[in-house]
């Protein structure tokens, strides 16, 4: 990740879960999200982005941090998938 977005995202994300050594790619659920956090999650997005996404995206895509810095960029150029990345 490199972007101004990518990093904001990546320092909310750390933020939210303290993400455990190790665990740098693991998906929201697998770092014990919950719905508390995914209110946090999107609502700190849309406070320091200006960027707005739906909370049942993350219950159903269960995002990694790399994905979801990519649907935020999208979301910010437009569209957005929030598709795990690498998935078919």
């Amino acid at each position: 990740m490199s972007s101004d977005i990518d990093k904001k995202v990546e320092q909310i994300w750390k933020d939210i879960f303290k993400v455990p050594s190790g665990q740098e790619d693991a998906t929201f659920f697998e770092l014990g999200g919950e719905s508390i956090s995914a209110v946090r999650l999107v609502s700190r997005i849309e406070e320091e982005l200006d960027v707005w996404i739906d909370i049942g995206d993350i219950f159903e895509e269960d995002p990694n941090l790399e994905s979801l810095a990519s649907a935020v960029r999208a979301k910010a150029a437009g569209t957005v998938n929030l598709a795990k990345t690498g998935d078919a």
